[in-house]
Order: C-alpha cells, then structure tokens, then sequence
C-alpha cells in the first residue's frame, strides 16, 4: 500500500496526462547513401550503432543497433530503434556506422565508416519526420548521407473510456455505510506499482456506481496489454486515513473484453482473509462498458506540417541593474552566461527544431532606444524593426548581447506590447499550419498588469502560448496570477478561453553544483511541457485536424534492392 497516499486529506483531481509516463514512444528507421567503400574485393557490410545521451553529464551510451546487411553502400536497416519522445527535452542522437568485419561485437574490431548526430526534435520536426543529413568524421574524405524517418507508435495513442460499479462492498462507517472509491495502478518493469488513476468517492453505498473515466491506453499498460493493473478499493473518511476494503487485479487485454462475465472481480482484503475461516470476498467490481478511442497526438500535427513560430522578448528594465555591473541580471561575464542567456538557450534550442526556417524575431521592452532616446515596449534587438528577424538561437543571443551595448535601460515593464504584437501573426493565420509561442524573459516587475491581462484573454482565443520565465531574486506574485494554473485568468468579467500562460521562475533550477547544462535541461522541461496540452486544446476547440503526413520518400537513382 502506498503510505504517501494515506497522508491525503483527501483524494483530489488525479490527472493521469500528467503522471510520469514517457510522453509518446518513436520507431526510427535508418537507412544509408553512398557509403565509403572500405572492403577490397566487394562492397562495404554496414550496420549502425545509435548512441543517446545523458541529460547532465553529456556522456554517449550505446542504445542499440541495427542488423548489419551484406554488400551494400545504400541500406535500408530493417531493425528500427524504439525511443520515448518528450516535446520539452532536447534528446541527443549520434548514430555510427561501420563496416562489419568480423563476428566481434567489439566495435574497434571494425572499420568506421562515419557518423551523424542530431536531436529526436529535429527529425520529428522535419518535413514528413523525415532528416537527412551527411555523414561526418573521416577527415577529407566523403562518408555519404544518413536517412533517419521516425514514426509514431499507435498504441500510445489511444484512451480507453471505462466505468465500473460495485456491489456489496465491505462496511466500514460505524454510523453509515462506506464512501468507496478506487485507485488503478500499473505494474512497472521492476515488479513496482505507480498510480494511474483514482475514480471519484460515492458517498455512503456498498453498491457504488462510479462515473465513466477516460485514460491514455498507455497511463494504464504503458503499451503492454498483458501487463498486471491493480486496483485498490478504499472507503474515504475525512481525515485522509482511508480504510482498505480490498484489491483486485486485471490486465488491458482482459478489460479489452468488455462487459462480460470475465470483468467481474471479487475484492479481496489478504488481512481479513488471514483471520477469517468463512472469508469469502470483500465485495465484488464489476466492469459496466469500455470503449477505446483514437486521440490525434502533438506529432500527427508536426508531421502534417504545422510549423511552430518562436518569437522571444527581453526585459530592458532599469530593475535589472547597470549591465556594467556584475551584480545586475543582464551583466556579461567572460566565464558564464547571465540569467537571461541561459533561459534563452535552454528554451529555444529545443524550440528551434520544430520551425524549418529558423528565423526569429528577438524583441526587447522597456528601453531607450539611440539615437534620441525613445521609451520603446517593443525595440527588435537586432535594431532593424522592419526585419527583426534572427537566424537560429545563436543569432538571437548575438542580437541580445549587441543590444545591450546600444540602449539605455529604463522602463516601465510593459508586457501587452509584445503579446499584441505576436497575437496580430496568430490571428492571421488560425488554419492550423502555423502555432506560435512568445518566451518572455523579465525581472517580474511588471507596470501594465490590467492591459497584459486584457492581451492574454483576447490571445487565449488563438493558435499561441506564452511562456514567462522570471530572472531574479523578485517575489513573482503577478507572474503567478497570470499563470491561470490556480484560477483562469480574466479582464473585465472575460474569462481566459484556454491556460495559455506557463510561468517559472529561474532560480527554482541553478545547480547548486554549478552544473549549468543540468539547470537549463531543468528549466526547458518544466516550461515547454505544457505546450503540447495547450496547442491540442486549440486545435480541437477549432475543430482543426492534422494535415496528413507527405507520401514517403524514395531517394531516385536507387532502385529497392534485395537485402539479406
């Protein structure tokens, strides 16, 4: 029994969405052109080695490898590589190949025949999941292209609808009869059990009929259908100390079965069962439907071709402090990057392989701007306002650190400026092909709350997000408020139509070590992983499908070859 469950006052909301289960699982299909030839009297016998990386320290493992393949230059590796993908991490990939040479499963034993890396984002984020990249590593020489396709498994995709009912279930109330819930857990690899899902209480019944519940096919077996589900009954009681009535358990593939004489199950309490010679059951739960549906997922969008537009704004508050001095947020130092750098990076990097042309608008607010010295709320950084545009993150770091040479720090923090400008491209475009999130990065002393609120309720009806990510030693109260995570947000009795705001505060994830890589993978994580949720939820209140996904690609002057 999970004791931190018992210290509950009470049961509350359990999202299963949000429960820590790899977000969607990949398969990755490899394949090759124009390899170096390193045999003699034949041609080269490729296999490749995938190698993923770990989030803090940087360090190559081998994840996998393929089957190698007889005599050829252009494979097509039929053994895929299965890999978990997760929208708010950069996940690391390095795929090496190599002549086989010999039965050693040693890889120095054989011949190198080049290298490609990229991120799990860049090939999911390209035209049809579909990267090809050349082949690097043997100086001077030409190594050929590498072919990566990623696809989407099904079962991740599908959330089953289900609802139960009990029947004479153990009494537990002295002065009534019990208030039964339910709590569903999956098995894990390990023999251990995690929560997936706890139903509703009906109070005082030993016949309880619980409401229908929607879950994630993979919340519940994580893609395994004969995988063990517990479910543990429980009789509420107010100060949280629940009683256990009893357990039962099942597999996905058994409740797959529908209501039927195989989905009723008797409860059964081992304590009581222990003690008592007449011990029959504690009750029965009895499966009243199942249905499974099929979700449209984060990736059946990116693959169909929805471009995802990053636009960022800086903060240029005197609040920040003299940038000359080292005490100020915006302070350059020659041996690590401020604050703002670091957010900056860690977000848009991630960011950036989800957009084809990797150009994007820098703004900054709250500046005097050369040559006269104009109060600006939304100044390009690179100083060219008819085309604020800069090439991939590199650029928008080298357009901040230039503009903090030229303008004058001053005030005040309006935010509404920036939203509205990013919100005037999103209403232009609500088809569904384009998405826009707007990363706001700010001392959180903020001057125009009632017109920022007023921006956020008229964005919340178009295809964007705002992440807001506080510098800083400030006390984030209004960052909070605009979060709408406690209570939506609302301007003038409007009510926000969707949470578009994800607000954090930087300081929550400085490495105490000093490691800054582990800080910003950290920061990343916790600010894009609402994302997905919030561009579905758009999505679906338009009614807006993903396109399909382009015809796959086959490479001309290569005819399919028989492979052994």
């Amino acid at each position: 029994m999970d004791n931190g469950f018992m210290n509950m006052a009470s049961i509350g909301e359990f999202d299963p969405l949000h429960a820590s289960i790899p977000a969607t699982k990949v398969e990755l299909t490899v394949s090759c052109r124009n390899l170096l030839d390193r045999d003699t009297f034949s041609k080269s016998d490729p296999i490749c080695v995938l190698y993923t990386q770990g989030v803090g320290n940087k360090e190559w493992r081998e994840y996998g490898r393929t089957e190698a393949i007889d005599n050829t230059l252009n494979p097509d590796f039929v053994k895929k590589f299965m890999l978990d993908y997760f929208f708010e991490e950069r996940q690391n990939l390095r795929f090496d190949l190599y002549d086989v040479d010999s039965k050693s499963s040693n890889l120095s034993k054989h011949d190198f025949l080049g290298q490609g890396f990229c991120t799990l984002g860049e090939v999911v984020g390209s035209q049809g999941s579909r990267l090809e990249k050349p082949l690097v590593g043997i100086p001077g020489k030409k190594c050929g292209t590498i072919i990566v396709k990623a696809d989407e498994l099904n079962n991740c995709r599908e959330v089953v609808m289900m609802q139960f009912c009990g029947s004479k279930l153990d009494k537990k109330d002295f002065f009534g009869k019990s208030d039964p819930f339910l709590i569903f857990y999956r098995s894990n690899e390990d023999g251990t059990f995690t929560i997936c899902h706890k139903t509703e209480v009906v109070k005082n019944t030993l016949n309880p009929v619980w409401q229908a519940f929607r879950i994630p096919v993979r919340a519940l077996c994580n893609g395994d259908f004969d995988r063990t589900i517990k479910i543990e009954v429980y009789d509420w009681d107010r100060d949280g100390s629940h009683d256990f009535i009893g357990e039962f358990t099942t597999s996905y593939r058994e409740l797959s079965r529908g209501q039927s004489q195989f989905n009723v199950y008797e409860v059964i309490n081992l304590k009581k069962k222990g003690k008592k010679k007449k011990y029959i059951n504690s009750g029965t739960v009895t499966l009243l439907s199942f249905a499974v549906e099929t979700e449209v997922t984060f990736l059946d969008y990116i693959t169909g071709g929805t471009q995802i537009n990053f636009t960022v704004a800086i903060d240029f508050t005197a609040s920040n402090g003299n940038p000359a001095q080292p005490t100020s947020l915006h302070y350059m130092s020659p041996y690590q990057m401020n604050a703002y750098a670091m957010a900056l990076k860690a977000v848009g990097e991630i960011i950036q392989d989800y957009d084809s042309d990797k150009m994007f608008p820098a703004l900054g607010f709250g500046a005097k701007l050369p040559p006269d010295g104009r109060v600006s709320h939304e100044f390009a950084l690179n100083g060219n306002p008819l085309n604020p545009y800069c090439y991939r993150i590199d650029g928008v770091m080298e357009a901040y650190y230039q503009s903090l040479k030229s303008v004058h720090l001053y005030g005040p923090t309006n935010f509404s400026p920036v939203i509205n400008h990013v919100a005037r491209y999103a209403a232009s475009v609500k088809d569904g092909s384009q998405y826009f999130i707007l990363l706001i990065i700010t001392d959180g002393v903020i001057s125009d709350m009632a017109q920022t609120k007023e921006s956020i309720v008229n964005a919340s009806t178009l295809p964007m997000s705002i992440i807001i990510v506080g510098v800083g030693p400030a006390e984030f109260d209004a960052m909070i408020e605009l979060d709408g995570d406690e209570i939506r947000i609302s301007s003038r009795g409007r009510y926000a139509e969707r949470d578009i705001v994800q607000f954090v505060p930087f300081r929550d994830y400085i490495d105490r070590t000093g490691n800054h890589i582990l800080s910003m993978a950290r920061l990343a994580k916790d600010v894009l992983a609402e994302i997905p949720d919030q561009f579905l939820s758009y999505m679906k209140a338009r009614a807006i499908k993903p396109s399909p996904a382009p015809p796959p690609y086959t490479p001309p002057g290569h005819p399919l070859q028989t492979q052994i």
